[in-house]
């Protein structure tokens, strides 16, 4: 009598179809930071300060390409994979319910808000006439963390969680979860960028309450843009999220407010909603560290 054999998928395959379930845009940027990595590892490349986030160049020198270029580059292989290994399962949610598209257009967005509220605060921490702090000009910082911190805003508000666990250790209450996080990160790991995830954060609240709502574009764009001949090879991939035709779905769901709404009220029911989730801390300044 033959007796019952259970055969479990090896190792590569179960790898295999985990990655095959990351969505498009999530899985290239993964793609993208890694390789990114892996070229400067084999060619000995660590010059970081010529492809940082740098205030002081940004100003300078208006080297504007620093605002995009900081984020792919990672300055570790434990850096490179921490971040990414946050990234595939909060990116793959979002980009879920936004479609690929939409989800693209908004990591850029957040992107550009980083380095905008970045340069705006260390700008007026140096320039302080009380008690200036001219070393936040010349922070050098990398990484995707800062993005990663603003999807953690988006996603949290999103699901609507009333506690989320911190690292399988304890439970905290959702509107502080992406706070805890960032005095947790920091108390482990002082080199990081204090700046750089605070202002995820902040980027996270502003799409939260509305504010880049002026910066999207209508459900027609977005499924004109998925229907383009240009998009034709990528919108036929497995891990392609079309968007443009659950949008008015998405738009029901996603914590943002109509687009029709006002610039001034959007403001005040940003600014009113953040000081509510803002612990009153005093955060201790940090030189020159990555963003990890």
């Amino acid at each position: 009598m033959r007796s019952n054999i259970v055969s479990e998928a090896s190792w590569s395959t179960r790898v295999g179809q985990w990655w095959a379930g990351v969505p498009f845009i999530t899985s290239g940027l993964v793609a993208v930071c890694g390789i990114i990595y892996l070229i400067c590892l084999l060619a000995g490349y660590d010059s970081f300060y010529e492809i940082c986030f740098w205030p002081a160049q940004l100003v300078s020198r208006l080297q504007v390409y620093r605002i995009y270029t900081s984020v792919v580059f990672h300055g570790s292989v434990l850096h490179v994979m921490f971040n990414m290994m946050a990234l595939v399962p909060i990116g793959s949610g979002l980009e879920r319910i936004m479609g690929s598209v939409r989800y693209l257009h908004i990591t850029l967005l957040l992107a550009t808000c980083n380095a905008v509220l970045h340069l705006l605060i260390a700008y007026l921490a140096a320039h302080n006439p009380l008690h200036p702090y001219p070393f936040f000009m010349d922070e050098c910082t990398i990484g995707f963390s800062g993005i990663i911190f603003a999807m953690i805003v988006m996603e949290t508000s999103l699901n609507g969680n009333q506690s989320r666990s911190v690292f399988g250790l304890f439970n905290v209450p959702g509107k502080w979860y992406a706070w805890i996080l960032l005095i947790l990160f920091q108390l482990l790991m002082p080199n990081v960028s204090l700046l750089g995830h605070l202002c995820g954060i902040l980027s996270g609240f502003a799409y939260t309450y509305g504010l880049f709502n002026y910066f999207l574009l209508g459900l027609t764009s977005y499924t004109a843009i998925e229907n383009s001949a240009m998009l034709a090879c990528c919108v036929r991939r497995p891990g392609f999220i079309v968007g443009g035709a659950s949008g008015a779905a998405v738009n029901g769901s996603l914590p943002s407010f109509p687009s029709t709404a006002s610039s001034g009220a959007g403001l005040s029911n940003f600014w009113r909603n953040v000081r509510s989730w803002m612990p009153q801390r005093e955060t201790l300044p940090n030189q020159v560290g990555r963003n990890l």
